[in-house]
């Protein structure tokens, strides 16, 4: 998988916070390696929509020298939003004026942005890791699956969820949150699917009811991504067999009977498979001792669930503000961690901590009633 087995710094995660880290260090003139587990960067659609927050994501894109090219790749009036009841009726419907500070981008096309500012050879594909483990000086040996290893000064684990990394700092594990997603496609909404299309509108869509409900974007290509969520035992989704999708569509249907027609059509008219996806997350405050030579970003070091939009935007902020921390501390590795951790727990702490909050609000009893106060005052939508 590599000819060269020592790499001065190496990254753990092909995703945006690790792209952001190479890219900030590069800006910097220092040279990474980002080794991901794919095999390529199109080996799968990265899909999905993303609200980029002005103090945290764009921060990191500003960090990176990217701002003006992300400017580029807004998907213009995807910062509409729309919230429903299950009958059907809409409480809130905000149009994209041009004036938000939470632009909607495709996650693929933000991390071409990232990928295409790096120099070749930057990432190693096909780099899926099995584990690492420290050397004694700072310094940590990294295995990979194909039997090749390589040794590293620096080691970033922005390799997500399940990280093969963060074992090394921490015996902290997700836990499941309660909620469970089945994410649905609606392709050529407009044309093959006008009700559901007419119902979500422009950009992003909330119905909520029960413990239960839809949230839904609309796409860069027309499509509608849609995720069904239900307040679930952690073993739900393993009663439903995704294998036939017409009967994984009853099934998560029965959990919305009675509601708008429109609303059901999100799964019953969906294109393609249902996607099974258990939500998990860290515990909030999750942090770790210094340990020399190594630390973590984005999911790997604060898991939370998807209901602040905090997610990307803190992994790009993460990478950025490691980048910068590491550039700034020249001949020291220690003190660069430390100091990017020193900001990373309490920032952290406080998204996770906002995240499980609106987890809890928007699954509760008064879950619709919160979330049109909310936006009815002017809150911005979580994406």
């Amino acid at each position: 998988m590599s000819t060269s087995t020592h790499h001065p710094v190496a990254i753990i995660g092909g995703g945006l916070g690790g792209l952001t880290a190479a890219r900030v260090l590069h800006t910097a003139g220092i040279r990474a390696t980002v080794f991901e587990g794919e095999a390529s960067a199109a080996v799968r659609t990265q899909g999905g929509m993303l609200d980029i927050h002005e103090e945290s994501g764009q921060r990191a894109l500003h960090t990176a020298g990217l701002h003006e090219g992300f400017r580029e790749i807004i998907h213009r009036g995807g910062e509409a939003m729309r919230l429903v009841d299950p009958d059907g009726t809409v409480h809130i419907s905000q149009e994209d004026d041009g004036r938000g500070g939470r632009p909607e981008v495709d996650r693929g096309d933000l991390r071409d942005l990232l990928l295409n500012s790096l120099p070749d050879g930057t990432i190693r594909w096909g780099g899926k890791v099995t584990g690492a483990r420290p050397l004694g000086d700072g310094s940590h040996q990294v295995t990979f699956a194909d039997g090749s290893a390589v040794t590293t000064d620096l080691l970033i684990g922005a390799d997500g969820a399940w990280s093969r990394i963060r074992p090394l700092v921490s015996d902290a594990v997700p836990v499941y949150t309660g909620i469970s997603f089945v994410e649905t496609d609606l392709h050529d909404a407009d044309l093959r699917h006008p009700r559901s299309a007419a119902l979500v509108g422009g950009g992003f869509f909330v119905c909520l009811g029960g413990g239960r409900g839809f949230l839904a974007h609309r796409e860069t290509d027309g499509s509608l991504h849609v995720h069904t969520a239900l307040k679930a035992d952690e073993g739900w989704l393993d009663t439903v067999d995704f294998d036939d999708t017409a009967a994984a569509k009853a099934a998560v249907l029965t959990h919305f009977e009675g509601w708008d027609d429109g609303l059901r059509d999100l799964v019953g008219d969906a294109d393609g498979a249902l996607v099974p996806r258990r939500i998990h997350a860290l515990p909030v405050g999750h942090r770790w001792e210094r340990t020399p030579g190594v630390t973590l970003l984005g999911d790997a070091a604060h898991l939370m669930s998807p209901f602040a939009g905090e997610g990307a935007n803190l992994a790009m902020l993460d990478g950025a503000e490691l980048g910068r921390a590491v550039a700034d501390h020249p001949g020291d590795i220690e003190a660069g961690l430390a100091a990017y951790e020193k900001a990373l727990f309490p920032r952290s702490e406080a998204s996770a901590a906002e995240s499980a909050a609106a987890l809890d609000a928007m699954f509760g009893e008064r879950g619709l009633e919160m979330m049109i106060g909310f936006f009815g005052g002017g809150g911005p939508a979580a994406g």
